[in-house]
């Protein structure tokens, strides 16, 4: 005979049923935080010591770029706390203004921005620097998982795909190559095809607009002299080691002076104008110098932990537009991760990419912590997959 259940058992099974996935929750999100926080202190404590010289030579103040890279930090704890208390399904509705936002921004940034580099990438406000790409790729994962969610139903059909692909993703990665800056361009196309990759598109339609993508990617790569430089200073950064491959070779040289402990903080001898962009592109060579390689593996431990735990949130998401924009979130800071690791290690070609919460940035790391805080607060309703 079955055993009957009262109510109040019931009411009892559900309350604890709750409390486990709270439990459960808080977990991921402290999971998530850890990376975070560590990455973060080890930044600060690179960026003092490879900025130190630079910002001598700038400003005649060896802490110019650590008190800087300070109070970006601070702005970007605040963004992430406000961002972990807004519930996620807010961004759903402000898909579109998001999307337009982004777009206005890359337009503005082709007229009035400055140049530095080669590049048109900033805004300057007063004293702020704003890069309008950062908050791009934001808005382009909201659109699309927004969208895509919407037309689930629709998906068989590509063109339900590709309409709302073009208008985002697109759209941004045009005017981001127009500044120009392919390896944003890049990001931007891999986070989107990602996103796609967790919805209803038809495999086959996925992979035609990947094969299409990269494709597309090796022909901006070699149409340009200086990205044809960068490409060939890659395949053999020794051919040119005084001019296009010095970087590389630099980056090496910091890289194999750390051995397996470093040289010590605070002494790296590629900041001293042997490596350029040390505090920014390249921070992860003066972390591989100073720490060696214990350092630089417990900094790629921590952006694997990174990614692995926002992947896990994705897959707990209580729904497809949670799941989405969590897969879109990840996978922009982990591409951007390994697109500057990858290049300073000489596995993948130079393209100006910082690393996520370490490398010196204001636009970039704000942005990072406020992904973050999203990614946060889709943790914290997280359900129990069913499969």
């Amino acid at each position: 005979m079955t055993a009957r259940v009262t109510p109040l058992a019931k009411v009892r099974a559900a309350r604890t049923a709750a409390a486990s996935r709270r439990a459960a929750n808080a977990r991921f999100a402290v999971l998530l935080l850890i990376p975070v926080a560590v990455l973060t202190v080890i930044g600060l404590g690179e960026t003092l010591s490879a900025s130190s010289v630079i910002g001598q030579e700038l400003y005649q103040d060896g802490f110019a770029f650590f008190k800087r890279q300070l109070l970006w930090v601070g702005l970007g704890i605040v963004v992430a706390f406000i961002a972990a208390r807004v519930p996620y399904t807010v961004y759903r509705k402000a898909a579109v203004p998001l999307l337009v936002i982004s777009i206005v921004g890359l337009l503005a940034v082709l007229q009035v921005g400055t140049v530095e580099g080669g590049s048109r990438r900033w805004i300057l406000l007063g004293p702020l620097t704003l890069q309008p790409s950062e908050f791009a790729k934001f808005g382009v994962v909201v659109y699309l998982a927004a969208v895509l969610e919407r037309k689930a139903k629709l998906l068989d059909d590509v063109w339900h795909m590709l309409v709302p692909f073009a208008a985002s993703a697109g759209l941004a990665a045009l005017l981001i190559m127009l500044e120009p800056d392919l390896g944003t361009t890049l990001l931007m196309l891999g986070t989107a095809f990602a996103v796609m990759a967790v919805s209803r598109v038809r495999v086959r339609h996925l992979l035609a607009t990947g094969v299409v993508g990269v494709f597309a990617a090796v022909l901006l790569a070699v149409a340009s002299p200086y990205r044809k430089a960068r490409i060939l200073s890659f395949l053999d950064p020794f051919a040119d080691r005084l001019g296009s491959g010095w970087q590389v070779v630099q980056g090496y040289v910091a890289l194999g002076t750390g051995g397996a402990f470093g040289v010590g903080l605070g002494a790296s001898r590629a900041r001293w104008n042997y490596l350029p962009n040390a505090h920014t592109d390249f921070i992860f060579a003066i972390i591989g110098e100073e720490t060696g390689f214990a350092g630089a593996v417990a900094v790629l431990a921590m952006l694997a932990m990174l990614g692995v735990v926002g992947y896990l949130i994705a897959y707990r998401a209580p729904d497809p537009f949670g799941r989405m924009l969590a897969v879109g979130i990840t996978s922009w800071l982990s591409l951007q991760a390994l697109i500057n690791v990858g290049g300073v290690v000489g596995v993948l070609p130079i393209t100006g990419m910082p690393l996520p919460f370490v490398s010196i940035g204001g636009s970039a790391l704000i942005m990072a912590f406020g992904a973050v805080g999203v990614l946060v607060n889709i943790a914290r309703h997280g359900v129990t997959p069913s499969r």
